[in-house]
């Protein structure tokens, strides 16, 4: 990647990026790049599960059920990792990234359906209703009404949030 780091120099045939375009060090031209089979696999699959911010048991524990759904395989665990409720946090933008949806949950701040839930991998069906706890001055939960209404409630699935 060319920064234009040396100024004129960069613009010229002069360029070290240009000139050697290999790591520096004694092996660097001998450095394959291109990773192939099942190198390429791992490095998909650690992106996935960094990207979801899941382990590896639980990553291997939703391969398998994907695995036993009707479809793709793939697009199935695809599916079911959006559907986590951390994942569905960030996506309707109660938070900027998946770790703090995810601390967001777990702190109790979040109800499906009127009730609190703090686990993350809870998974939502669509027509659940999410919505942002109520807080006293105090920073702890109001007492739950029949007739308490959230103004940040949501619908899954329904067509207002699109």
């Amino acid at each position: 990647m060319k920064l234009f780091l040396k100024g004129e120099r960069c613009h010229s045939d002069k360029c070290a990026i240009e000139k050697r375009n290999f790591v520096p060090g004694q092996h660097g031209k001998d450095r394959k790049a291109k990773l192939v089979g099942y190198g390429l696999q791992l490095r998909e699959k650690q992106k996935v599960r960094r990207i979801y911010g899941v382990l590896e048991a639980q990553f291997r524990n939703g391969f398998e059920k994907a695995a036993k759904q009707k479809g793709i395989t793939g697009e199935n665990m695809l599916s079911n990792l959006e559907r986590r409720l951390d994942s569905v946090i960030y996506r309707m933008g109660f938070a900027t990234s998946r770790s703090q949806a995810r601390q967001i949950v777990r702190h109790g701040h979040i109800d499906v359906n009127g009730r609190r839930v703090n686990i993350p991998s809870f998974v939502v069906r669509p027509g659940e209703e999410i919505a942002v706890a109520e807080l006293d001055g105090c920073g702890s939960r109001k007492p739950q009404g029949q007739d308490q209404q959230y103004s940040s409630a949501r619908r899954v699935g329904s067509d207002s949030d699109q």
